[in-house]
């Protein structure tokens, strides 16, 4: 039980963080006023993050908690591919709604420059999960291919949307990274189907 308590004060620690980043700013965030808005202690933020650059790769966090939201709105016999697309363009426009493309960007440097944990490449996440199960589901459905494994298949499918966010990072947010994905994506991935 105090597990996922824990979860839910960690969750409220870094769903307001991002809410107020948005709202403010990262720089114009202080860690006292993410303490008062989530209703959290000083003790349970140091708990989870040595300050508030910690929060910057928590954002994997977020997308995961997105996806787990997702997931009961997909339907079962929807084919593979287009699961992937629609996780996709969700993904992506929370991402284009809620997320600054500056933060975006301070979340690739931070994992750049890391020597520690690389929260986006962590197979452990909900999203790589939910892409290899998509992936494994569609193999077995003949909807997507069998001469390259579920592993590699979400690995080239990761890489292609880091890619496309790193992009949009670098050109400033200068264009919508929904409409691109939703535009490119299909035609990137095609050669994943069967």
């Amino acid at each position: 039980m105090a597990r996922k308590r824990g979860g839910n004060t960690k969750g409220k620690i870094v769903a307001t963080a991002w809410r107020l980043f948005y709202e403010q700013g990262y720089d114009d965030t202080t860690v006292e006023e993410i303490i008062a808005e989530s209703g959290t202690s000083r003790g349970s933020f140091y708990h989870y993050f040595e300050g508030k650059d910690a929060l910057l790769s928590s954002l994997s966090y977020l997308f995961d908690e997105k996806y787990e939201a997702l997931m009961p709105t997909i339907d079962p016999d929807m084919n593979s591919f287009d699961k992937l697309m629609y996780l996709n363009r969700e993904l992506f426009g929370m991402i284009e709604d809620t997320v600054p493309f500056e933060l975006l960007a301070q979340l690739y440097s931070s994992q750049l420059i890391t020597r520690g944990e690389k929260h986006m490449l962590d197979q452990s996440r909900t999203y790589y999960k939910l892409l290899r199960q998509i992936v494994t589901e569609g193999q077995q459905r003949g909807e997507l291919r069998t001469d390259i494994t579920a592993k590699e298949l979400a690995r080239v499918y990761a890489i292609t949307e880091r890619g496309m966010m790193y992009d949009w990072c670098v050109s400033g947010g200068n264009y919508s990274l929904r409409g691109y994905a939703a535009d490119m994506l299909p035609r990137l991935m095609a050669s994943f189907r069967a």
